[in-house]
């Protein structure tokens, strides 16, 4: 399948911003299971590229004139044909057992460690076991829109019984953290069907050098394949998310976000 993405990311300052510094991850991994047919980033001020510590293509943009409007737009087309919910295992890569360390988003609290305890002793290498932790965190964080924000916790979003994608994902990893499963979280993009979206999140379980990760949708109930496109991956939402950043100056700010993402099975001239 051909995604066709666009993503237009606007922070807009009630008074002007002096200085600003962005890490932006809006490049999608360089995976064998996907490849990027063609893909533009456009930035202000100054970008440097470097591949950081889990492989992710990032982009370091600085700005050092005053603006009150900061515009960040990624587009392109990338051929997921060949992706699939099993990802190998990356040679030379980080250790997966980086993804067993627990993070401020995914650090498990008394409710988390109950709500894990009927999941002791699954294997990782089990792929119903892991499906059945994926729609047990669904139904136990119905998707609600708004409830949650991206600095909510694993904990919080449960205790909330509300979230969206990135709580379903930190709460995967938590709970699959404490059984010894290491979890990884994914952002990137999911066809829907619909001419908008948002940037999504899923994670990837590891079960060992033979089998790889596992990719799963926690908010679709579903493996990960042709619809999703990769940005980034990390130990959360603060190691893979699309965009954070930091200012000097700009009063109150106000964020406009907006995502299309649509498929096609050959690419439209």
């Amino acid at each position: 399948m051909l995604l066709h993405i666009r993503h237009s990311t606007v922070y807009h300052y009630s008074r002007p911003v002096e200085n600003s510094m962005q890490v932006v991850r809006l490049t999608p991994r360089r995976d064998p299971w996907q490849r990027t047919q063609r893909w533009t980033l456009v930035t202000p001020g100054q970008r440097i590229e470097q591949v950081d510590a889990f492989g992710n293509l990032t982009h370091l943009v600085r700005v050092e004139e005053p603006l009150t409007e900061l515009k960040i737009l990624a587009h392109g087309i990338v051929d997921t044909s060949e992706a699939e919910g099993t990802v190998p295992g990356e040679e030379g890569g980080v250790s997966p057992l980086v993804f067993l360390a627990s993070t401020r988003l995914t650090q498990p609290d008394a409710a988390v460690e109950t709500f894990a305890a009927r999941f002791r002793g699954a294997l990782a290498s089990d792929q119903a076991a892991l499906l059945e932790l994926a729609e047990a965190v669904r139904s136990a964080v119905v998707w609600e829109q708004g409830t949650t924000d991206v600095e909510h916790t694993a904990g919080e979003a449960l205790a909330l019984g509300r979230g969206v994608c990135q709580d379903h994902a930190h709460l995967f990893a938590s709970v699959g953290r404490l059984i010894g499963v290491p979890v990884r979280y994914v952002s990137g993009y999911f066809n829907s069907g619909h001419a908008s979206a948002a940037s999504h999140a899923w994670v990837d379980a590891w079960r060992g050098p033979e089998l790889g990760w596992l990719s799963i949708d926690v908010t679709q109930g579903e493996l990960a394949g042709p619809r999703h496109c990769r940005l980034a991956v990390g130990r959360d939402y603060q190691d893979a998310g699309p965009v954070r950043g930091v200012r000097r100056g700009g009063g109150d700010e106000r964020l406009e976000v907006a995502v299309q993402v649509a498929g096609s099975a050959q690419e439209q001239q």
